[in-house]
């Protein structure tokens, strides 16, 4: 796995390359603004870009949006945002655009590096993972869909999970919850938004976007 890492705060960009390469995951550009990540993942083609949101020269969003245009750019290349700031707008326009190989993280809620390498892989090979927080305020104050509405609590909570790129298995053992009746719950969430079996699609996916898009701009 080849990534690319941008983030202006340089002992942080230091610690998350050494972090990576411990664990057998190649860095091929450590870059401290948007610029030089733009540059270097039109160089490298590296399979994830793990990205801050408030770079140089503003320190505003100079790296989400570079996120958004790696994402359009450079679909092959995962794009992990790890910030301590939640950017809904552009959070929902990176899950909105193609969700798959995305993943948003806060600094501050890394309680380890396995969590970290996790979200890391998982991203790289065309998942998600999303902090809670993340999907808690994405979630917020949800404006009325037909098909969320008839989402019972259970199954809402459930499609919490899905949103931050939890397993089946791992949503069962956090909720207390057989595999069988989550799976179950998964199905229903489908059968409500009304998305059939399609091999074109992914249904989880189609699933969370149908809920983020149910949420305030």
């Amino acid at each position: 796995m080849r990534v690319t890492i941008a983030e202006d705060n340089a002992l942080l960009r230091d610690g998350i390359a050494l972090v990576l390469a411990d664990h057998g995951i190649e860095v091929v550009a450590a870059v401290p603004d948007a610029e030089g990540l733009l540059a270097a993942v039109a160089a490298h083609r590296p399979d994830l870009a793990v990205v801050d949101v408030r770079m140089p020269p503003t320190h505003t969003d100079e790296g989400i949006r570079a996120a958004l245009r790696i994402k359009a750019e450079h679909p092959a290349t995962g794009v992990l945002v790890f910030s301590q700031w939640v950017e809904t707008r552009y959070a929902r326009q990176l899950l909105a655009g193609h969700a798959a190989g995305t993943g948003y993280l806060l600094k501050d809620r890394i309680v380890g590096t396995g969590q970290f390498i996790d979200a890391v892989r998982r991203v790289a090979a065309g998942g998600t993972a999303l902090d809670p927080e993340v999907v808690r305020q994405l979630f917020a104050a949800p404006s009325v869909d037909a098909g969320i509405a008839r989402l019972t609590a259970r199954e809402r909570q459930i499609l919490g999970r899905l949103a931050e790129g939890r397993s089946n298995q791992a949503i069962a053992e956090e909720l207390g919850l057989s595999l069988r009746s989550v799976e179950k719950h998964i199905t229903a969430v489908f059968t409500k938004l009304d998305l059939p079996v399609d091999t074109a699609d992914h249904r989880r996916v189609l699933a969370v976007l149908r809920f983020l898009d149910a949420s305030p701009t």
